[in-house]
């Protein structure tokens, strides 16, 4: 690898480092670095691919003849997979010691905050803001903003993984509710009905990781038309959208209409929709794959999806939760080959559509959700609906995502401050207003 450049030493870049979650070597993270010299630009390349996950993988391997037609090189992918925070503490260790980075690497969205502490995005990543800016508003700002900088986009993201609302169309035909809600008020009144009558709950949000916690209050917050986060990485808790938001969500909680579960893929949720005292849940496009299909096979063909009810103070129908951003090591010999490689991959529609077959990621491509192909799959595990034409109608209300370098310190200070507003043990105003100082503190820290 080229040395980091002559604006940040590497003594710098290690103390960056340890601030953004420390630098312990990983065991099984064994990804090999072409030796360092003039870039390449043809022929047959080595390129050091490392994701989290298999599917990626098929994906890339998939795509390489497509990249070989559109460029003058012929790859052959050496990859390495490891969970997906110990990728970025891996990445920033050989960073430093000056050997042994990727070409490629899949930076899942909350591992990708670890890189905009000081200059370590710009230092170690490719700027791609000018090679995707042929594309213009097509690509769509929803999706480039979780992966950016100072205006400047450092990864390509996999999906646009918007909110919606699953449910059990056989629950809500027996129990005569409505395919959609109006509001969440609406939303709100049925849940505590139904919940002191039968047990139900419409819905489920995490109250014991503090990342999953601070997810499902952050998923109804961007919906709202808020966020943990301003384009400039402040914090903007204290809101009118994050009130309302906590308000919603502990009268959910308290009247039952939401269960409290551990998380959304352990035990408690698996059991919550297997016996069918969770009908219900807001999550995003994902879920269905990674969530609710693993939990509850047996229920094919018995789950629905709909957009979001409303909130009355304004909003959108939808939301937005994860992703995973796939970038370039910026000044290594194969650099150019990584970018022509994830660019094919990922900004050609026909391989937008492919991703959304193969792997459920929807498309990051505006025109894309213009596809006829698209609208007319019928997906089985949700009695042959036709999901496509629910994402379409919704696309344009996707929410942006704003990042900070101190995501962990707001995963830690507010999940505790929502478990209080949850529990009755203060107003979500006093909730919010509380969490607002402690993270200030602690970033300050």
């Amino acid at each position: 690898m080229t040395p980091p450049s002559p604006s940040i030493s590497r003594r710098g870049l290690f103390r960056l480092a340890a601030g953004a979650g420390g630098l312990a070597l990983l065991a099984g993270l064994t990804g090999c670095t072409p030796p360092s010299g003039p870039p390449i630009g043809s022929g047959e390349i080595d390129l050091s691919f490392w994701t989290h996950d298999d599917a990626y993988v098929r994906f890339f391997t998939e795509a390489v003849p497509r990249a070989e037609a559109a460029s003058a090189f012929r790859y052959a992918l050496g990859v390495t997979k490891a969970g997906a925070a110990d990728i970025v503490t891996k990445l920033i260790a050989q960073a430093v010691a000056g050997t042994g980075t990727p070409d490629v690497v899949g930076l899942e969205i909350g591992a990708f905050t670890r890189t905009l502490r000081g200059t370590i995005a710009s230092e170690l990543l490719t700027d791609l803001t000018d090679i995707v800016a042929p594309f213009g508003d097509d690509l769509m700002s929803a999706r480039t903003a979780p992966f950016s900088k100072d205006g400047r986009l450092y990864a390509l993201d996999s999906d646009t993984p918007m909110t919606v609302y699953y449910h059990r169309g056989d629950e809500f035909e027996r129990l005569g509710l409505p395919d959609t809600f109006g509001t969440w008020d609406d939303f709100l009144a049925t849940g505590a009905k139904l919940a002191d009558s039968d047990g139900v709950s419409l819905g489920a949000i995490a109250t014991s990781d503090p990342g999953g916690t601070v997810q499902t209050f952050h998923v109804h917050l961007l919906q709202r038309g808020g966020g943990l986060f301003d384009a400039a990485g402040e914090p903007t808790l204290e809101t009118p959208e994050a009130e309302d938001t906590l308000r919603m969500l502990v009268a959910g909680v308290q009247s039952g209409a939401l269960a409290t579960v551990s998380d959304m893929y352990g035990p408690g949720m698996q059991s919550g929709l297997k016996s069918g005292k969770i009908i219900g849940v807001n999550m995003p496009s994902w879920y269905s794959t990674y969530g609710i299909q693993p939990s509850a096979p047996e229920q094919e063909g018995l789950w629905r999806i709909s957009p979001l009810p409303r909130f009355a103070g304004g909003g959108g129908r939808t939301g937005a939760g994860g992703g995973t951003g796939f970038a370039v090591l910026r000044d290594k010999p194969a650099s150019e080959a990584g970018v022509q490689l994830i660019t094919a991959a990922y900004l050609d529609p026909e391989q937008q559509i492919k991703r959304y077959r193969d792997m459920g990621y929807l498309p990051t491509l505006r025109s894309v959700y213009d596809s006829p192909e698209l609208a007319a799959l019928e997906d089985g595990f949700f009695g042959g609906q036709r999901l496509f034409e629910v994402y379409r109608d919704i696309v344009d209300e996707a929410p942006e995502i704003h990042q900070s370098e101190n995501q962990s310190i707001m995963d830690t200070v507010l999940s505790g401050h929502l478990l209080r507003a949850y529990r009755g043990q203060a107003t979500p105003a006093e909730a919010l207003t509380d969490a607002a100082r402690d993270f200030r503190g602690q970033a300050r820290g």
